[in-house]
This record gives structure tokens, C-alpha cells and sequence, in this order.
């Protein structure tokens, strides 16, 4: 019976931490995301249910409380908020007010995905999203996405009006393939989420799957012939050619085997005749 009184205690346990580590998530999202238009509140103040109230944020940033009016809250955490309202209701209304806020609804975060995503278009986010919630949220992206993804993202300096432009670059491959959390990074309201079309190299002639085939780093003439399924039998392997883009014209050149691909080469594996 000991030993039986000692199990169930362990799982009571076990199950009150699950519980926590589920609940302690939301916790801290909750009091670290900053509030904006569409986000959806409710606040007790309590031992006063009357002026308990669901409110959601105003374009201009703002909520209604009842006896206090108008409050500008855009960019303020749940736990900000909530002192704030206990200062304006403690002016002259309640006496030690206590006040809580909780995000019911997330809505104030817009992103613009734009290029090589399943879904482009306007994304709305909610919460602390990350770029890879983001991703998701697109559709994922596409068969031709290129290796590089690029966040356009306006910063206002502190203190003044003035917006600044900056770009992040983010690595695909390592981001979805390495498994690189650090280039998870955070998604911002406002931001432009842009994905390029990936290079592509064309491989015709004597190789047994002639195409199209997508540029990656260090991609070599022997690589995309490999990618081709390699040289038929009657492949000239010592005449093979790139004809190659030169602005509007264009050029051919003798390849060799180690040369690195550009954009839009096409290889082309001319036939023996001996």
C-alpha cells in the first residue's frame, strides 16, 4: 500500500508540472507582448465587477475604461497596462486598486509575405510570433524559392519620428534544413517578408534527363550534368559548352568540368560522332 500511496503521489506531481509548463508559456507571452490596434482585453479591477470589461485596442493605439475614459496603451505590455490603470483609478476613484489585464485576442501584428510563398500576401500574426510561425502561416514556401530570405523592416530611433530601413538576411538552408533556432527570429508588425525566385541552370544535349535545375551554393558544370542524370553514350564529354548571358547579347564558352554555374546558363552536351 506504500509503495502504491508513493506512485500516485509521483504522478499528482507529474501532472501538476505538465500543467505548468503548459499554462507558464502563455504566462509569459502574455506579459511580454506589446499590445496594439485589434488586440482584444479584459480587465478586472477587483472587488468592483462593475467596472470589469472587455475592450479591444483602437486604430489609434487607445481603449475606454469606465469612470477613467480614453487610455493610450499601444506598445505597452498586459502587466504595464494593468499599473497604469491602477494609478488612474487610485486618482481620486478607488483606494488601492487592484487591477489585472488579460489578452484574450491577438490581432495587432501584420506582415507583408511577398515572392516565393505558397500564400503571399497580407499575413495577420498574433502574439510574439517568429518567422517560422510566419512561414507556416504563408503556406510554407515554394518548389523554386531561392536559399535567401529577406525582412524589410522600419525601426523609429528613440526619442523621435525619424523611421529607419533595415534589412535581415536569413540563411534557408540552415534555417529549415540545419535546424539554426538562431535565425528563428521575431517578426515585427509592418514587417515585408520577401523570398526571390532561385537561380536556375539548363542542362540540354547528351545527358538522359535534360532541364532545368535550381543554382545552389558552389553548383559546378559536372554537379548539374549529375543533376541531369549524367552523359548518354554518345556524349561529347570534352566539347560540352555554356552559352551564357552577357548583358544583352549572348556568349559561348568552352566549360570546364569544376567551373561554377550562373543564373540562367544553359550546358549543352553536344553529341560524338565517332
Amino acid at each position: 500500500m506504500q509503495k502504491f500511496r508513493i506512485s500516485s503521489c509521483a504522478a499528482l506531481v507529474f501532472a501538476c508540472l505538465a500543467l505548468l509548463l503548459l499554462l507558464l508559456p502563455a504566462a509569459v507571452h502574455a506579459q511580454e507582448y506589446e499590445l496594439g490596434e485589434g488586440d482584444l482585453l479584459k480587465i478586472t479591477v477587483y472587488d468592483n465587477p462593475d467596472l470589469t470589461t472587455e475592450v479591444r485596442v483602437s486604430g489609434e493605439g487607445k481603449i475606454t475604461v469606465p469612470l477613467i475614459g480614453e487610455v493610450q496603451v499601444k506598445s505597452l505590455t498586459a502587466t504595464a497596462i494593468g499599473r497604469k490603470l491602477a494609478g488612474l483609478f487610485a486618482d481620486g476613484y478607488i483606494k488601492n486598486p487592484q487591477v489585472s489585464v488579460f489578452i484574450l485576442e491577438y490581432k495587432s501584428k501584420k506582415v507583408t509575405a511577398l515572392g516565393e510563398f505558397t500564400k503571399p500576401g497580407l499575413i495577420e500574426m498574433r502574439g510574439n510570433s517568429t518567422l517560422m510561425e510566419m512561414i507556416s502561416s504563408a503556406g510554407g514556401i515554394t518548389a523554386n524559392a531561392g536559399e535567401t530570405l529577406y525582412i524589410q523592416r522600419n525601426i523609429i530611433k528613440g526619442g523621435t519620428n525619424h523611421k529607419d530601413d533595415i534589412t535581415i538576411t536569413v540563411d534557408l538552408v540552415k534555417l529549415l534544413e540545419g535546424g539554426d533556432i538562431t535565425l528563428n527570429v521575431p517578426v515585427l508588425d509592418g514587417d515585408s517578408i520577401y523570398v526571390p525566385k532561385a537561380a536556375f541552370v539548363y542542362v540540354n544535349g547528351e545527358v538522359r534527363n535534360p532541364g532545368a535545375f535550381k543554382i545552389t551554393k558552389g553548383l559546378t558544370v559536372l554537379r548539374s550534368i549529375t543533376l541531369a542524370g549524367g552523359f548518354t553514350q554518345k556524349a561529347n564529354k570534352n566539347r560540352t559548352e555554356i552559352v551564357r548571358k552577357d548583358g544583352k547579347s549572348e556568349k559561348t564558352i568552352k566549360a570546364k568540368m569544376d567551373d561554377l554555374v550562373q543564373t540562367d546558363d544553359i550546358i549543352v552536351v553536344p553529341e560524338s560522332f565517332f
